[in-house]
């Protein structure tokens, strides 16, 4: 967004006056700036922008294929090409004197770095030439209605640095780590104008921190010394940053290249159909009688719309547009309205099973397969979103508000409950029908079993059309409107449901056949183009109003824009992966993590907490500058490895998975956060209120969503680890319940307006609720504490399956010394001796001290982290503990204490 866009964004209020926000096409332009590029150009230019982007769709669909063998690097390469060159002509420049000063600044500083790093014998002359002129087409100017001849050429030869590794891949190849000069040309180019790509799609702060850490690759030797390193030449920056894939062809890209695309296209071809209108729709119809209905059918509606939507501002916009002004209608301010749709938009982004990029990035980072990180980020998810629609009633009871008149009688509670249990019924009878018939027929059809499947699904949709089209066509009522009626829900759920099909491919794909991300995709989107190439004709056949010829057309047109709206909605993703990418490069060139792991564990002074809590702060200020995915893709490269590893020092181990979501939580969290919050800032566009306050709201409507990466880094069952179906259940209502109070405590209200020590007392008893075990350590501590000479014995007394937990001190890869704690899982064995054996462990004594004298290969205490000459400084050893959840029962004694309370005042 830029710096006009945000004031334009702060001085709604007063142009609003009277007609409740920014008009569609104001939203329309402001969603451009920031998402698919605000450069507004008609004619053979309009024409071929639109081409290059259908293209990239193409290609990128082609890469996905099963039959589109392709090379990941080439793909990579092509795909960023696509984006340069995109970014540059589709995104204007802003105008504002610092961004005028960076765009000029940044090239010509990076021109002197890149001269100074140079080593003897290298010609330097050239390299002011490329700065200089990408600094005079900024100086030129970067009009919205036409594209300038010197921005042609930035786009061009932008593209074509990118194209590099296409055209010269084998030659490169030959000489890998000995660039020539044409590489050094191309890769300082490329650098610059990819950096100039990221100021016009994504503003300065990507710009700024890929620039800086640039510089810290050259001027490494002149560093404070805990972070100082020795510096690396002009020519392996070129080799590690643009010639190999350790820089901006880096994972990050590989994974925008891949995966990202397909699930943005298929979202947007999803949209293209009808389906968000139908969503939202949906929620109206279900919730907008219910007291405050309403923001409970906006948070539901922003939940469904994450799933076709990775952008919180274009999720903001979409639903916002129809729920924020029916909110103010039923009481809401308007800070209060932009607050619960952004919420519940950015919350879109962390909802499975389309969690937007960072989630397949996380595939990557983590090395566990999609479908494992969606398990883990779906109890979260869902327990956040449950909490913001009790947030939304306690609003509601607050203000007295009602919701809108409903449009029919609802059925008695018995034949409702009787309803709900026949629809689930069905549902169970159908998943086991669609599961035994899938089972049955890959086997005994294992050459023809695609096309019958697709046949299958073409009857249920067929079916399912037939039935819409019995409906009277959804339309999106303007919202500005009286209100006299919601839709009736059934009707309204009929009209929709061949939308659910595709999604239902893309879920069977990613989970049950457990196939690749990308493919999952493919086949999900190649469903919905057959979708949207059909729809318009068979229902109009249906319905018997066919215009055969003109249907077709329009349905082919919807095709083309939805190809092509994917694709503008790519641009900017693709260059902040490939941006972050040279920051990603960098901590990877320098050893930065390393000196970074020393300074957080100087300014945490090892406590885990802190440590968590300055990587939840440096997660936020980045956060204000960089998309959601730049942001977590640079955070948990600096930071993730930081916190595994002094979590073991300090004897918590951390699962992976949890320090990536903990730190994608708080990225996302950025969207919200004044002062930059870009969501709010769009909400409140729309709602005619203040962006700051808006934002300030947001936030504290979001404490749920910061809340829970502290409790599940500490608590690991709420991402389904090392849990069963049963235990995984009790973990969800317990807390589902534990959020719900927290919301009340953070709300002021629970049955009335909380007294002090209420909100207190609804803290701590949520606490208890999320983590019994506290408390229980306490009272009954799990483990016993033995001498270091005593671990033969104390193995002896731990069961098989059971852990022994030692603090070890001994030195690192690095020749440092350390201090963790292992985990060691006990075998079967008759003695101490044979356990010890049996996990790979040999010891001998050196007077008090117990010495690790040999440690076996790939044993268990080998993966523990243990090896040969570490001393043994504490032992551990489990020991009966009464069970963690006996704390529920004083918990929920409190718990009905301050319910007794209120329900008097109440």
């Amino acid at each position: 967004m830029t710096d006009k866009d945000q004031q334009q964004a702060a001085a709604v209020e007063a142009e609003a006056a009277g007609r409740g926000g920014l008009d569609q096409t104001e939203l329309d332009e402001l969603v451009a700036s920031s998402d698919t590029g605000g450069r507004n150009v008609g004619g053979p230019v309009g024409t071929l922008l639109m081409l290059v982007a259908l293209a990239w769709s193409l290609f990128q669909l082609y890469i996905a294929s099963p039959f589109g063998l392709f090379n990941d690097t080439l793909a990579r390469s092509i795909h960023l090409g696509f984006a340069v060159f995109l970014g540059i002509l589709a995104f204007p420049a802003a105008r504002t004197t610092f961004q005028i000063a960076l765009g000029v600044i940044v090239p010509l500083a990076l021109a002197a770095l890149f001269m100074v790093a140079a080593k003897d014998g290298v010609a330097v002359w050239w390299i002011p030439l490329p700065a200089i002129a990408v600094a005079a087409a900024v100086v030129l100017g970067s009009p919205k209605d036409h594209i300038p001849i010197w921005e042609w050429a930035l786009g061009i030869i932008g593209s074509l640095a990118a194209l590099y590794l296409f055209f010269f891949y084998r030659d490169i190849a030959d000489r890998v780590g000995a660039p020539i000069m044409q590489d050094f040309v191309v890769a300082v180019i490329g650098i610059m104008i990819l950096l100039e790509a990221t100021r016009r799609a994504l503003g300065p702060a990507l710009m700024i921190v890929a620039s800086v850490f640039l510089l810290y690759t050259v001027l490494g030797p002149n560093m404070p010394s805990i972070i100082a390193h020795k510096g690396n030449s002009l020519s392996e920056i070129v080799n590690h940053q643009w010639i190999t894939t350790e820089g901006v062809f880096g994972i990050a890209l590989g994974v925008s290249t891949s995966f990202v695309f397909l699930f943005v296209l298929f979202g947007s071809l999803l949209d293209r159909a009808g389906a968000g209108n139908y969503f939202i729709q949906v929620a109206f119809s279900l919730m907008g009688h219910m007291k405050g209905g309403p923001a409970k059918a906006a948070v539901v509606s922003s939940a469904m719309t994450g799933l076709i939507s990775g952008s919180s501002i274009a999720n903001v916009v979409t639903t916002g547009t129809f729920t924020i002004p029916l909110m103010k209608k039923v009481g809401f301010n308007s800070e209060k309205a932009g607050a619960v749709e952004v919420a519940s938009s950015v919350n879109g982004q962390i909802m499975p099973p389309v969690m937007g990029a960072a989630a397949f990035l996380m595939v990557e980072y983590v090395g566990i397969p999609y479908p494992e990180v969606v398990k883990h980020a779906f109890l979260p998810a869902t327990i956040s979103y449950i909490a913001l629609v009790y947030i939304v009633h306690l609003e509601a009871l607050k203000a007295g508000m009602e919701g809108l008149p409903r449009p029919v009688e609802p059925k008695p509670w018995v034949a409702w409950l009787m309803s709900l249990a026949f629809t689930i019924a069905v549902i169970c009878a159908l998943s086991y029908a669609v599961s035994f018939f899938m089972g049955w027929i890959r086997p005994a059809f294992p050459e023809t079993a695609g096309y019958i499947i697709f046949v299958f699904l073409t009857a249920v949709y067929m079916g399912l059309l037939f039935v819409a089209s019995r409906e009277a066509p959804l339309k999106l009522d303007d919202p500005n409107a009286p209100v006299t009626r919601l839709p009736i829900p059934g009707p309204t759920i009929r009209s929709g449901l061949h939308f659910i099909l595709p999604i239902v491919v893309l879920v069977w794909a990613l989970m049950v056949d457990r196939l690749s991300p990308g493919l999952s995709a493919f086949w999900a989107t190649a469903y919905m183009i057959f979708i949207l190439l059909t729809q318009r004709p068979l229902m109009a056949i249906f319905r018997g109003e066919s215009r055969l010829g003109s249907d077709i057309k329009d349905g082919f047109l919807d095709l083309i824009d939805g190809l092509v709206t994917g694709a503008r909605n790519m641009i900017g993703i693709g260059i902040a992966t490939a941006t972050a990418g040279i920051i990603v490069g960098a901590v990877s060139q320098t050893g930065v993590g390393a000196a970074l792991a020393d300074v957080v564990e100087v300014m945490s002074g090892g406590n885990i907490l802190a440590i968590l809590v300055l990587t939840a702060i440096l997660s936020l200020i980045l956060g204000m500058g960089l998309p959601t995915t730049a942001n977590y893709i640079v955070v948990s490269a600096l930071l993730a490895p930081v916190i595994v590893t002094l979590g073991q020092q300090n004897g918590l181990i951390v699962p992976l998975i949890a320090v990536h979501l903990f730190v994608f939580y708080f990225g996302i969290m950025a969207d919200v956060t004044p002062p930059v919050g870009l969501a709010s800032f769009a909400a409140a566009a729309v709602s005619g209120g203040d962006p700051i306050k808006t934002g300030v709201v947001a936030f504290f409507y979001s404490l749920r969503t910061a809340a829970l990466p502290f409790l599940f880094i500490f608590n690991t069952e709420l991402l389904l680890i090392g849990v069963g179906w049963g235990q995984g259940i009790f973990v969800f209502i317990v807390s589902t319940i534990a959020m719900l109070l927290f919301a009340a405590a953070t709300q002021g209200w629970f049955f009335a307006k909380n007294r002090v020590y209420e909100t207190l007392a609804l803290l701590l008893i949520a606490f208890t609720l999320f983590r019994p075990g506290f408390w229980m350590d306490m009272v009954s501590p799990p483990y016993d504490e033995v001498a270091p000479t005593e671990i033969v014995q104390a193995a002896g007394d731990t069961p098989p399956g059971e852990d022994l937990r030692l603090r070890i001190a001994g030195m690192n890869d690095l020749g440092d010394p350390i201090e963790f704690v292992a985990i060691l899982p006990i075998g079967e064995g008759a003695t101490g001796e044979e356990k010890l054996e049996a996990a790979g462990l040999l010891f001998r004594e050196d007077g008090d001290k117990m010495i690790i004298d040999d440690v076996s290969f790939d044993s268990a205490a080998q993966n523990a982290g243990l090896d040969w000459d570490q001393e043994v400084l504490r032992v551990l050893k489990p020991v009966p503990q009464p069970s963690k959840y006996l704390m529920f029962i004083p918990a929920l004694l409190l718990l009905g204490l301050v319910i007794f309370l209120q329900r008097g005042r109440a």
